[in-house]
Order: C-alpha cells, then sequence, then structure tokens
C-alpha cells in the first residue's frame, strides 16, 4: 500500500487509497450484484491488503453494501474508518430523491449506526444538500448527532465552492465528495477550496466510470508502464493534490489487486505533465 497518508478531521490517519463499495449492489444501485460470499471476501481481502477507508451509502442497495461491510468487517479492526452516507432516498435503480429534513437525516443516521453495527460513525457525509431546507438545519441536526457521539466528523457530497464556503463557515467540514477525475476536473475551484481547509477531497467515480480507457495519453503511458489506464489515473490523482483520497471500487478480486497496486507505479515528471494537458 501506499506509504502516503491524510488525517481526516485532524484525528483520523487513513491511507489515502481507499474501497468504495456501490459495485458491491446492482445496476443502478438497487438489489445486490452477484454472490454475497464474493462481496464479503473483496472487503476482506481490502482490509487484509491496507486499505483503511472503506466509503459506502445508506441508499446502495439500499442497505445492502452498509450490511455487507458488517458481515464482512465487524469487529473492525483499529484504524479502518467506515464513512457513510445519508440525505438521499433510493426507491428503484437510478430512481432516488434527497431529503434533508431534520427528522429524516437522523432516523437515516441511527440507521446506517444500526447496520453497521457501530455506535459512532467515524465520517457521516451529507449525500445531497436538500434545497428545500436551509443549509444551517441540515447541518444543525447532524452538530447535534455529533454532539450526541453518533458522529465523529462530517462531510459534503456535490457541492459547489460557495456552499462549501458556507457549509464551513457553520461547522467544520472534514471531507467533500465531487465527481473528478482525469478527464473530468469541473470540480477543480472545490479541490482547491479543500486544500486551503485541510479537508479531504473523495473523488467519485476517480476511474471516470470506464471513459478511461478510451484516452490515449493514458493508454499509452500506461502501456510503457506495463500497467492499466485506471491504476494510471489512480496515480494521476494521488499526485494531483495531497488532500485527494480516491476510493475506486469493485466487486473483483482481480480488479482490487489492479487499484491498490497502482501505488507501486512511478510516473516521471513528463508524464505527470502530458496527463495534466489532457482534456
Amino acid at each position: 500500500m501506499a506509504s502516503e497518508r491524510f488525517t481526516i478531521g485532524g484525528e483520523l490517519t487513513v491511507g489515502r487509497l481507499g474501497y468504495g463499495t456501490a459495485q458491491l449492489t446492482g445496476p443502478g444501485y438497487w438489489g445486490p450484484r452477484g454472490d454475497r460470499d464474493d462481496a464479503v471476501a473483496v472487503l476482506r481481502r481490502a482490509v487484509d491488503r491496507g486499505v483503511t477507508l472503506i466509503d459506502t451509502a445508506d441508499n446502495y442497495g439500499p442497505s445492502i453494501a452498509e450490511e455487507l461491510i458488517a458481515e464482512a468487517l465487524h469487529p473492525y479492526p483499529a484504524g479502518v474508518l467506515i464513512a457513510t452516507k445519508g440525505g438521499v432516498v433510493r426507491t428503484g435503480p437510478d430512481v432516488w430523491h434527497i431529503d434533508g429534513r431534520p427528522e429524516r437525516l437522523r432516523a437515516m443516521c441511527e440507521a446506517s449506526l444500526r447496520r453497521l453495527r457501530r455506535e459512532t460513525i467515524d465520517l457521516y457525509q451529507l449525500h445531497r444538500l436538500d434545497p428545500r431546507v436551509p443549509m444551517a438545519e441540515q447541518l444543525g441536526t447532524l452538530d447535534e448527532l455529533r454532539t450526541e457521539g453518533k458522529i465523529r466528523h462530517l462531510g459534503l457530497d456535490s457541492v459547489t465552492v460557495e456552499q462549501l464556503g458556507a457549509a464551513t463557515e457553520l461547522t467544520s467540514i472534514a471531507s467533500v465528495q465531487n465527481r473528478y477525475h482525469l478527464l473530468d476536473r469541473s470540480a477543480e475551484p472545490v479541490l482547491r477550496l479543500c486544500e486551503a481547509h485541510g479537508i479531504a477531497f473523495l473523488p467519485w467515480f476517480p476511474l471516470g466510470n470506464g471513459e478511461l480507457a478510451t484516452d490515449p495519453v493514458c493508454a499509452e503511458i500506461a502501456a510503457a508502464h506495463g500497467a492499466t489506464p485506471a491504476q494510471i489515473a489512480l496515480v494521476w490523482l494521488l499526485r494531483r493534490s495531497p488532500v485527494l483520497c480516491p476510493t475506486p471500487g469493485t466487486g473483483s478480486l482481480v480488479h482490487l489487486e489492479e487499484n491498490l497496486a497502482a501505488v507501486t507505479v512511478r510516473l516521471s515528471g513528463a508524464e505527470l505533465a502530458r496527463l495534466d494537458a489532457v482534456r
């Protein structure tokens, strides 16, 4: 595993290359995907290989991913951080709506605690800000849960620079999750604000959801190193910013090993510059 680490919220130190659980669920994040024992095996192998940041959400399945994490890893090894999300209700494959009402956020968090078999969630992320509910009410509810010891640190998902700035004036924010990868850097201003505040940035779709395989520069550099385009994309993320903490997901032991092996690939400054120039 990479020796590089990041301390989330000033106290929870993790390896910068984590594991995301979305692909342990079926198409559209609905229902199971494949054999349950295989999913458990992937989660255990990730931790055995040194992964210390597991990213999930209550609506993956829904509920399935959190239940798999508990089945595979409880009692949790020391140093393993579980990050989950609430604030989105999934009602079918790729069908969901935002619900940031205080009573719903509290109920979602407490349900995640039960499924994960935890007394405290290390990192609880608001999956989407609800435009119908004042931000202060949404974050205030999560702050109450933190005061009660049910949450240790708070994070946000899919936010603008303005929203992140406003949120940091209301409470301490430990992480942000926005779409970001080699071929989509639209969240660059948010990343730079995270750097300024020491906030972890957990990019979703860090491998471009399959898009990277078709990029000629990425493929050429990968071939030169006997690597895959996905590995090159992960190396680029780890070098792009010290606050970037990718959590690529997979339901395959083979792909898990490939992703983790990315940390052994060493790119030259010229190669990194070529990747920086990709658009």
